[in-house]
């Protein structure tokens, strides 16, 4: 569904990436795991066509990112792909059901409708009672629960996820990406997410490593 092929990118003369080659099959659930500045999260951008390869190319159900337009890029990004952050980046000014009813809204679907399907996700993930809060009114972990909500609602073909349970405690950790990735599993949602965890990565179908930008499959001398 998703490969990279021999892709690199360089900010300015620092290589960030070097060569990577990497395949995500539908409903796959891939991770790549690295240290801070290893070149996880940049590669991640690539692979969504946020961030330009400087070399190479990432292909997504058969076409070449770079080939297509600002706006078909865009439209991708809202269609067909989902992203989840470490601190969830909710707007403040929304309520949990309204950040979670986004991505369909975008998508051009009416209020009702929208905030209907968003709360059935809410309800799935535990978070049915708190649709009606603002991000600074529920914790951290329902704040990323609702993110990954976010994510989800829309049934993209791929989340990418950078560093998704980074910013909580170990059980809040623990529990958010078994919901996680049990819901994407559930919708046939691939998911590439990066994590400096081990424990993150163990979850997943399959590994990779990276170090100063060279990405490696998981077990590979």
């Amino acid at each position: 569904m998703l490969t990279a092929t021999g892709v690199d990118l360089s900010y300015g003369s620092r290589p960030a990436v070097r060569d990577a080659h990497l395949a995500v099959r539908a409903g796959e659930v891939v991770a790549v795991t690295g240290q801070s500045g290893s070149g996880k999260s940049s590669l991640l951008y690539c692979l969504a066509g946020v961030l330009p390869t400087t070399r190479g190319h990432v292909r997504f159900e058969g076409r070449t990112l770079d080939d297509l337009s600002d706006d078909d890029i865009s439209t991708l990004r809202r269609e067909r792909f989902g992203f989840v952050f470490q601190y969830g980046e909710l707007l403040p000014e929304l309520t949990i059901e309204e950040n979670t009813a986004l991505p369909l809204r975008l998508a051009g679907l009416r209020k009702q409708p929208a905030l209907a399907q968003a709360g059935e996700v809410l309800e799935r993930l535990g978070l049915g009672e708190l649709r009606g809060r603002r991000p600074s009114q529920v914790s951290g972990g329902q704040s990323q629960r609702a993110a990954v909500a976010r994510a989800l609602v829309h049934r993209p073909a791929i989340v990418f996820a950078d560093e998704p349970t980074g910013s909580l405690d170990s059980g809040n950790a623990t529990a958010v990406l078994a919901e996680f990735l049990g819901l994407a599993r559930s919708q046939g949602t691939a998911v590439i997410l990066v994590t400096h965890d081990p424990g993150v990565a163990a979850q997943a179908d399959t590994r990779y490593s990276m170090s100063d930008g060279v990405l490696t499959p998981w077990g590979a001398v």
